[in-house]
């Protein structure tokens, strides 16, 4: 038999084993959990010269297996999660009219506008980024990005936008 502290001292490797069979750490927690749980129900089953982590490792992957084997049999059936995130949809006609506006809203903004809205936005560069690649005071990007959101925005609105479409 064993007694508590023992299964503590095995518990850094169980979480590893988990995490391998698992692949995600939250998963691995709960499997972890499981097994010592299983581990101390069963624990008058254990013999004495039997490794503790092989035996609470063997417990811990036919609980994975289990699982896994459930999850196969019931959630792929019934569960339409799977099959949702398979299907693709073409962006409604609203998104491609959207994106027309603000692409021909950009055409009417200045060059530094533009160029800012691209750097920043778009490309996810940081002010300084921007500032040493413009050579300009970082000060001036954030009042520019600014007025460029600002220009953007106006023209991108309900009423502005249909006459940009048009």
């Amino acid at each position: 038999m064993f007694d508590n502290q023992q299964l503590l001292e095995e518990m850094p490797g169980l979480e590893k084993f988990a995490r391998r069979l698992t692949r995600n750490k939250h998963d691995a927690d709960d499997l972890t959990q499981y097994t010592l749980l299983r581990a101390i129900e069963k624990k008058h089953l254990f013999q004495v010269d039997t490794d503790l982590f092989k035996w609470t490792s063997k417990m811990m992957y036919n609980l994975f297996v289990t699982d896994y084997r459930r999850k196969v049999k019931y959630e792929t059936k019934f569960d339409p999660e799977s099959y949702l995130e398979a299907e693709f949809v073409n962006p409604s006609q609203e998104k491609h009219l959207e994106l027309s506006n603000v692409t021909k809203a950009m055409s009417l903004l200045s060059h530094e506008h533009q160029e800012i809205l691209v750097m920043i936005c778009v490309q996810g560069m940081h002010y300084q980024e921007v500032a040493e690649a413009l050579d300009i005071p970082i000060g001036t990007v954030r009042s520019r990005l600014s007025r460029a959101r600002g220009h953007l925005q106006m023209l991108t609105e309900e009423p502005h936008s249909k006459t940009i479409a048009a």
